[in-house]
């Protein structure tokens, strides 16, 4: 089979590039290894462990998909406020939409309901999709690459995308470099009922071991359910996922100094080895990298996704423009256009998330003093608190038309 284009993963920014792309008269085959129906609903299933905090940016995007109104048929968490606060000293800061004259800072949305709802728009599209299409080999064959899938199928295009996520199998036979680092950090990631209401707030407080997010969920207008990220060395992660359900509540309670009252119930937990990775090179010859094949991040602040969005729209963007200018999509050149508009953006923000997370970490006296002096100096200043709810909402940078007002 041969397409002009093929995008490799169907997770949540592989689709929103397909999407995007629905009526650019490309021929497009959206491939992944693993099935791709949509699934039946069920408003009182447990929360899926995976959530994201999508930004303003990244709901006009889906909304200009058509994809927004399924995500909020389904489960969507809206928030407003964000409290953050140092759990070895007394500096904290709080953030509101009310400050840009907004009316939320994001969504807590589950990865599954934000799939479902860009598959649904899929299935209604002209997308070829393929599931259960699991890449084993790629290589060039004169201006095309030519991809050997798990069953022996082939496919041609010139132009291939590789969304399939942070260990991409793309990127990994592509040969393309990366620089990466490990935290030393594990997420342990569950839901749990607390006893107090969340307040349409997003909760983190940084321990000693790392930072304790409580995000909030919402079921049936109720506000006492959470997503927990919980960000702790390697050790302290193996002993916190050995305990039995009351110990890991009460000491879960304990580590958020008990700010939502009582851990009532928790879902099983899921811990995750966190590592950072960015590839040297977004492009190049007929290839491109977007979200986490091209930059994994700190889920400190819930942003990686975010990024991806946007990667997606600009690249979107880029090919659409080039395609009416009669250019070759597969040439670099074209293709570095994307480069140069997301990596600096990118590399930005994973460098504030690095600091920001050393900063944290630091025991030295000195420094847990400015971080505490920093919090409090911030908290006074309203104008650098709507600096940061601005960069929070995707309000600010070069934006692509699609996350637009």
């Amino acid at each position: 089979m041969r397409a002009d284009l093929l995008i490799v993963g169907a997770g949540m920014v592989g689709s929103a590039l397909a999407l995007a792309l629905r009526h650019s008269g490309l021929e497009i085959f959206l491939l992944d290894g693993g099935p791709l129906a949509v699934k039946p609903f069920d408003a009182q299933a447990p929360f899926e462990p995976r959530v994201s905090a999508l930004s303003a940016a990244s709901q006009r995007i889906l909304e200009r998909l058509g994809a927004w109104e399924g995500i909020v048929q389904r489960r969507c968490s809206p928030y407003s406020d964000m409290q953050v606060w140092d759990g070895s000293g007394t500096g904290q800061i709080h953030f509101s939409a009310t400050s840009v004259h907004a009316q939320v800072l994001g969504h807590i949305v589950e990865n599954r309901v934000v799939q479902d709802g860009l598959l649904e728009r899929l299935h209604d599209s002209d997308v070829g999709l393929l599931a259960n299409a699991r890449v084993e080999q790629l290589r060039r064959s004169g201006d095309e690459w030519l991809l050997t899938l798990a069953d022996g199928r082939r496919l041609r295009a010139p132009l291939v995308v590789a969304a399939d996520g942070a260990n991409s199998a793309v990127r990994r036979l592509a040969g393309c470099e990366t620089r990466e680092w490990d935290y030393l950090h594990h997420a342990i990631v569950t839901s749990v009922r607390c006893s107090a209401p969340h307040q349409g707030t997003a909760w983190q407080r940084f321990t000693d071991e790392g930072p304790l997010a409580f995000l909030p969920l919402s079921r049936d207008g109720l506000q006492d359910w959470c997503s927990i990220v919980w960000s702790t060395t390697p050790e302290h992660a193996e002993q916190v996922m050995a305990t039995d359900d009351a110990t890991f509540r009460t000491a879960l309670e304990r580590a958020f100094e008990g700010r939502l009252g009582q851990v009532l119930e928790a879902d099983p937990r899921v811990s995750v080895p966190l590592r950072q990775r960015h590839a040297k090179r977004y492009v190049d010859e007929g290839l491109v990298l977007i979200g986490d094949a091209a930059h994994t991040i700190h889920p400190l602040a819930g942003q990686g996704v975010n990024l991806g969005f946007l990667d997606a729209a600009v690249l979107a963007e880029v090919l659409v423009n080039a395609c009416e200018r009669g250019e070759r999509l597969a040439d670099v050149k074209v293709l570095s256009r994307y480069e140069r508009r997301r990596m600096p953006h990118n590399l930005a923000l994973m460098a504030a998330m690095e600091g920001f997370e050393r900063l944290f970490q630091a025991n030295p006296l000195p420094l847990r003093w400015l971080r505490n002096s920093g919090l409090k100096l911030v908290q006074q200043m309203p104008e650098a608190k709507a600096l940061f709810v601005r960069q929070a909402l995707g309000l600010s940078g070069d934006l692509p038309e699609l996350a637009k007002v």
